[in-house]
């Protein structure tokens, strides 16, 4: 099989001609419909600190990924050939914040060969149902950007009808968690400096569209998820949520972040930091998406066009999820 593989700090991925795995005991293979692209595998590729959690060299990356089972080892009884299904790419890894191995130990992409190839071997433990209505991309989208920000969004941030909830940076996972409060009854402020992406924030029945978190200073947010992490976002969102109201902290643009912590204190705010989620917030993403009534904003790319893809996610070209179908 073909296979898109790192093999070391700085250089493009190569192509590799592998044997197709065979399952072994609760294991199961799949047939790669749709991998997803991400800056996390951008910073796997170029950034020392990104290389380091890799658990082998050369590796497969790719941790968002939907297919169809074609295999399954012994023991495993809830998935046959012919399933459709997407990979939670943390849930080996036991929910966030629960001990257990660290994620890039058994993560996809990480800690074993990921998506980035024709056939994918993973755990059957990790494998959420795709619905028939949805596309196997979608399926494949929901996986990492879909769960991480819905996981932030209700999850960690509580998000319940009737909030007035922001969400600051509209990218990948910006622009799903925007949709998803709507859905779900909330009235969602975006703050986003790109104005080209401001009829797209529209569009997703959000009330209102801002170029900055700063303007939101005093007006009593209940909930604001910060995707973004600029470090000046961060400082944005604790002015502008209400007394004990909350701030998700999602995105790392930066390292560290000033902020007033006698605003923090004297406002009693909740920030809280969130990563990944769960398979169980993939399958509500799925009953969302099957309707249509949340369709990220996707680009489709093909399978050789993977590695040209993730320097045009290096580069800040590409708006919302780039998907790989195969």
């Amino acid at each position: 099989m073909k296979a898109w593989q790192f093999t070391g700090t700085g250089r493009p991925l190569q192509l590799a001609d592998l044997e197709i795995p065979q399952p072994g005991p609760g294991k199961v293979l799949l047939k790669v419909g749709a991998a997803g692209l991400c800056q996390s595998d951008v910073r796997s590729m170029y950034d020392a600190h990104g290389a380091a959690i890799l658990v082998k060299t050369p590796i497969t990356l790719g941790h968002e990924i939907a297919g169809t089972v074609r295999a399954v080892g012994d023991g495993v009884t809830e998935w046959k050939t012919g399933d459709r299904v997407g990979v939670c790419p943390t849930a080996s890894a036991g929910t966030p914040g629960s001990e257990g191995p660290a994620a890039n130990e058994v993560s996809p992409g990480y800690g074993h060969d990921g998506g980035f190839a024709e056939y994918y071997l993973g755990s059957a433990n990790d494998l959420v149902r795709i619905p028939d209505e949805l596309d196997i991309a979608d399926g494949a989208v929901a996986t990492d950007a879909g769960m991480t920000s819905y996981h932030a969004l209700v999850v960690r941030g509580g998000l319940k009808a009737g909030m007035k909830a922001g969400i600051i940076g509209l990218g990948g996972l910006g622009q799903i968690a925007a949709r998803v409060g709507v859905l779900l009854g909330a009235e969602v402020h975006v703050a986003e400096p790109k104005e080209s992406a401001w009829d797209m924030a529209r569009s997703l029945g959000v009330t209102e569209v801002v170029a900055d978190a700063t303007e939101w200073a005093g007006r009593g947010f209940d909930l604001i998820v910060d995707y973004a992490g600029f470090g000046s976002t961060t400082d944005a969102a604790i002015k502008a949520v209400r007394f004990d109201g909350t701030v998700v902290q999602v995105g790392l643009a930066q390292r560290q972040a000033t902020v007033d912590t006698t605003i923090m204190v004297v406002s009693h705010v909740n920030y809280l930091g969130s990563i990944g989620g769960t398979k169980e917030d993939i399958a509500a993403l799925y009953q969302l998406m099957k309707s249509g009534d949340l369709a990220p904003r996707t680009t489709e790319i093909s399978f050789h066009d993977i590695p040209a893809g993730l320097e045009d996610l290096r580069a800040g070209k590409v708006a919302g999820r780039l998907v790989a179908r195969l």
